[in-house]
């Protein structure tokens, strides 16, 4: 099982960040929350922070954790553990992905989502 964190980035006016998967990777075009790989030795919350500033090119401040989802796609298990963020330095630009969005927590479920970030969205909508 592959252990991979992921960043319910929120804004002041408590819109959520979501991004889309680009062609080329796995899942393509799927919306996600971003994130990635925790690497040997690394903390779940040392690797979301990792990641975030990689792929977004944004600092992340860590607000609370959600319960973890664990998902079997047909080639590998991962454990998705969710945190939920807020932005304290930079703006976004992109580096893997191909687009993003700042949605209401109502909005959400309208994108086509990796399957296993569905759970952690309905999660958090509840919330």
């Amino acid at each position: 099982m592959i252990k991979v964190t992921c960043a319910i980035i929120v804004n002041t006016d408590g819109l959520v960040f979501a991004a889309q998967r680009s062609a080329t990777m796995s899942l393509s075009l799927k919306w996600e929350f971003p994130g990635g790989k925790i690497e040997p030795g690394e903390t779940a919350e040392a690797c979301l922070i990792r990641e975030i500033k990689e792929e977004l090119h944004v600092d992340v401040e860590i607000v609370s954790s959600l319960p973890s989802n664990t998902h079997q796609y047909p080639n590998v298990t991962i454990q998705l553990i969710p945190f939920v963020c807020k932005i304290t330095a930079g703006e976004v630009l992109l580096k893997e992905h191909l687009d993003f969005k700042w949605l209401a927590k109502d909005e959400l479920l309208a994108l086509d989502w990796a399957e296993a970030d569905v759970a952690i969205v309905k999660y958090y909508m509840k919330t």
